[in-house]
C-alpha cells in the first residue's frame, strides 16, 4: 500500500509549515507485473523502458505478502528510480527501507541531487556479499560497517540538509555521521549491481520492502550562519594543503560578513569575510590565504563561523562547526611509485588522463614517477606500447608500480599505499650526454636495503617533458563544452584540441632492455647492504629535446610489479635526484584563470619567473628571493588573451623554459 501523507506538527502550525511522508509497502499490486505500470510514482532511469521495469514479487517480504526483488550479474538492466515530491536542500530528511540481500550476493542504491537522473549525484550505497556496507559519493568514502546478510534489515538515513549532516542507521542503530558536498536531494535509484571495483563479486541479488520517506521543514532563525562542509585533505606529512570550506546561510536575513578559523595542530587561523552578499540557504566557500602544514599522525581540524554580520554570536551555536580528521602519509624511505599511463591523441577520454598526470607531478613532485605510454599516434614507443596495451582492457589505462588496472583518475589509493611500501632497495641513476652523437648513456644503480635474489630485475625509461608537433598532435576531447564535466580546464577547449594548443608530458621515449626488465644483474642471493648497477644506452633523435627529458630507472620485482624508483634529470646524478635546480611542472596546462608552478629545488634558491608571449614580449615577472625545496608559486593569469606563452623559470642563474596555453 502507497500512502502520500501531508501532517501537521505543533510548532509548525503556527508557521504554516507541514511534514511530507510518502510509503510503499507495494502489497497493493498485483505479483508478476511491472512496478511503474502498477504505481504512478515510480518510474525507470531511462523514461518509458520497458526492460529497466522491475516485477512485484510475492517470494518474500518484510511485511504483508509483496516485494520488489532484484538480480543481476553485471549490473542492470533493471534501473528504478522514485522522484521525490520535489527538491530538497533543507530541513529534517529520513529515509529508510527494509532489505534482504541474499547469501553471496550483493545490493545497491543511491541518490540523486535533482528530479532529472544523472544530473548532480547525491550518494551511493554498496551493500557487498561479505556484509560490508559503503556509503560514498562518486569514489569519496563516508562510512564503511557492516549489515546483516540473509535477512530482513531496516536501513535509514536521517539528513539535516539545512546543517549537513547526515546518519546511517541498520536496524536503529547508528553507523556514524558525515557531511556531503551534495546537499540536496531530489531521487532514489535502485540498480542492482555489487561491482568488484568496491569490493564484491559483481553478482547482485537482493528484495526491498517498505520504502517510504519524510521531510519536515526548517524553521529559520533570523540570523544564522553555519559550517556546511570541510573538504577532506590528505597527502603526505609535512606537505602543505589548502583549506576549504563552505559557509551556508540558513538564518532569513542575509549575510554580509563573518569571521572564519580552523584549529589545526595546535595553530589557530583567523580570517574575516566581509563585503558579501549571501541571501538564505545560500553558500559561501572559502578558501584560507594560509595553508596548513600537514603534522604526522591522526589529527582533527575544526573549522568554525563566527561573528556574523558583526553582531557576535548567531541565533544557534551548535552548527557554527564543523571537523574533520587528517591522517597523512609518512612515505617509506627512499621511495620513488611510478604510475604509467595508456593514452593517445585519438582517445576522446584520455585528457583525464593527462590531468591526473600532471596532478600527481605538482603535488609529489619528489615520490612520483609518471610515463605517459602513447598507443596510435606520433609519440609512440613500439616496445613501450605493445606491452601496455597488452594488459589494458581499453583507454585510457593506469598502472601504479604496475598493479591492477585503474583508471587514470583513480591513481591516488594506490600511489599512497604503494608509498608507505618499504622498498628492497634505493634507486639512482647517473648519466652522460653525447651532444655529438647525440647518444645518453644511463648508469642504474641499486642500494639493497633488504635481502633479495636473482629474480629482481632492472630497467631504464627515458621521459620528454614539452612534445609539441603537427599533424597527429591534436587532442581529441569529449570533455569539450561541459557536457561530461570539469576536467582541469579541457571542458574549455574544443573537440579536437588543435596541435597548436597542445603541450604534452612525461611521454615515454623509451625502455630498455625491455618492459620485463634485464635479469641477471643480480647474484642468487642478494644481501642488504649491497649495490649492483647496469649500464643502457638510448639514441636520441635530433627533434627531442634533452633539457626536457627526465631519466627514471626501475627496479621490478619477482613478480613483475615495480618495486621502486628514481627519477633524475639527464646530466644530475643522485639518489631520487628529481630535485634539481632545473625542473618544474606547470598545472593545469591549458589553464584559464590561473596556474600552478611547482619548483623542485635541491636546497634553497634564488628563485625568479617570467612569463613571455610568443612574440618574447614580457607579460609578467616576478623576483622571488630566496625559496625552499618544493616550492609551489601561484600564477595569476585572469586578463590574459588566449594563446601560447613561455614561463621562464630562473634558479640561480639557470634558466628552464615551458609552455602555458591560455584559453
Amino acid at each position: 500500500m502507497k500512502k502520500i501523507l501531508l501532517t501537521g506538527l505543533s510548532f509548525a502550525i503556527a508557521t504554516g509549515l507541514f511534514a511530507q511522508t510518502f510509503s510503499d509497502d507495494f502489497d497493493s499490486y498485483t505479483t508478476g507485473t511491472n512496478l511503474t505500470v502498477s504505481s504512478a510514482d515510480w518510474t525507470t532511469w531511462t523514461p518509458a523502458t520497458p526492460s529497466e521495469d522491475v516485477l512485484i514479487s510475492s517470494a518474500d517480504a518484510a511485511s504483508g505478502a509483496n516485494s520488489l526483488y532484484f538480480e543481476s550479474n553485471g549490473g542492470g538492466p533493471v534501473d528504478i528510480i522514485l522522484p521525490f515530491s520535489q527538491i530538497y536542500n533543507s530541513g529534517q530528511f529520513s529515509f529508510e527501507a527494509n532489505f534482504n540481500v541474499e547469501a553471496g550476493k550483493g545490493a545497491y542504491f543511491n541518490l540523486q541531487g535533482t528530479l532529472v537522473a544523472a544530473e548532480i549525484w547525491a550518494m551511493d550505497c554498496f551493500m557487498l556479499d561479505d556484509g560490508t556496507i559503503k556509503l560514498s559519493n562518486q569514489g569519496t568514502p563516508y562510512i564503511t560497517s557492516t549489515y546483516p546478510t540473509a535477512t530482513w534489515f531496516n536501513l535509514r538515513i536521517d539528513m539535516d540538509l539545512t546543517t549537513n549532516v547526515w546518519e546511517l542507521f541498520i536496524n536503529d542503530i547508528s553507523q556514524g555521521t558525515f557531511a556531503n558536498p551534495t546537499g540536496q536531494i531530489g531521487i532514489l535509484n535502485l540498480y542492482p549491481t555489487n561491482p568488484t571495483t568496491e569490493g564484491g563479486n559483481n553478482t547482485a541479488g537482493f528484495y526491498v520492502d517498505d520504502v517510504q520517506y519524510t521531510h519536515t521543514p526548517e524553521v529559520f532563525s533570523a540570523v544564522n550562519g553555519g559550517m556546511s562542509l570541510v573538504n577532506a585533505i590528505d597527502g603526505i606529512a609535512g606537505a602543505n594543503r589548502e583549506v576549504v570550506a563552505s559557509v551556508r546561510n540558513i538564518g532569513l536575513d542575509a549575510i554580509t560578513s563573518f569571521d572564519i578559523t580552523y584549529d589545526y595542530n595546535g595553530s589557530s587561523i583567523q580570517e574575516t569575510v566581509g563585503s558579501v552578499s549571501l541571501a538564505s540557504l545560500e553558500t559561501y566557500e572559502h578558501t584560507f590565504a594560509t595553508a596548513a602544514v600537514l603534522a604526522a599522525g591522526s589529527n582533527v581540524m575544526t573549522v568554525t563561523i563566527s561573528n556574523v554580520n558583526g553582531a557576535g554570536q548567531d541565533a544557534d551555536a551548535t552548527d557554527d562547526a564543523k571537523s574533520i580528521i587528517i591522517d597523512p602519509i609518512i612515505p617509506a624511505e627512499g621511495k620513488v611509485v611510478v604510475g604509467e599511463e595508456g593514452t593517445g591523441t585519438w582517445c576522446g577520454w584520455c585528457p583525464r588522463g593527462t590531468v591526473a598526470m600532471d596532478e600527481f607531478a605538482t603535488l609529489y613532485p619528489t615520490l612520483w614517477a609518471g610515463i605517459a605510454v602513447h598507443n596510435g599516434d606520433p609519440m609512440v614507443d613500439a616496445v613501450y606500447d605493445g606491452a601496455v596495451s597488452g594488459l589494458a582492457s581499453g583507454y585510457p589505462t593506469a598502472f601504479v608500480d604496475r598493479g591492477l588496472e585503474l583508471d587514470p583518475g583513480a591513481m591516488g589509493a594506490d600511489f599512497l599505499a604503494r608509498l608507505q611500501t618499504a622498498p628492497k632497495a634505493f634507486i639512482s641513476n647517473t648519466s652522460t650526454w653525447d651532444p655529438v652523437t647525440r647518444v645518453l648513456e644511463v648508469t642504474v644503480t641499486a642500494d639493497f636495503q633488504a635481502n633479495a635474489n636473482s629474480a629482481y630485475k632492472l630497467a631504464c625509461v627515458i621521459t620528454e617533458d614539452g612534445v609539441t608537433g603537427g599533424a597527429g598532435y591534436a587532442q581529441t576531447n569529449y570533455y569539450a563544452g561541459g557536457a561530461n564535466g570539469v576536467m582541469g580546464g579541457y571542458e574549455l577547449l574544443g573537440d579536437p584540441v588543435p596541435a597548436t594548443d597542445m603541450v604534452y608530458d612525461h611521454v615515454a621515449r623509451g625502455i630498455q632492455p625491455s618492459f620485463a626488465g634485464e635479469a641477471g644483474v643480480f647474484p642468487p642471493v642478494v644481501n642488504a647492504g649491497e649495490q649492483y648497477s647496469s649500464t643502457y644506452s638510448f639514441t636520441l633523435p635530433v627533434e627531442w629535446n634533452i633539457n626536457n627529458m627526465h631519466i627514471i630507472g626501475l627496479l621490478i620485482d619477482n613478480t613483475g610489479k615495480i618495486d621502486n624508483a628514481g627519477k633524475s634529470v639527464v646530466g644530475f646524478a643522485g639518489l631520487n635526484d628529481l630535485a634539481s635546480s632545473t625542473t618544474f611542472t606547470v598545472f593545469p596546462n591549458p589553464a584559464t584563470t590561473s596556474a600552478t608552478i611547482n619548483i623542485s629545488l635541491d636546497n634553497k634558491s634564488e628563485v625568479a619567473v617570467r612569463v613571455l608571449d610568443m612574440t618574447g614580449k614580457e607579460v609578467a615577472s616576478k623576483d622571488y628571493g630566496v625559496l625552499a625545496s618544493s616550492s609551489i608559486i601561484n600564477l595569476n593569469t585572469v586578463g590574459y588573451q588566449s594563446g601560447v606563452y613561455l614561463v621562464e623559470v630562473t634558479v640561480n642563474g639557470q634558466k628552464a623554459t615551458k609552455r602555458l596555453i591560455i584559453k
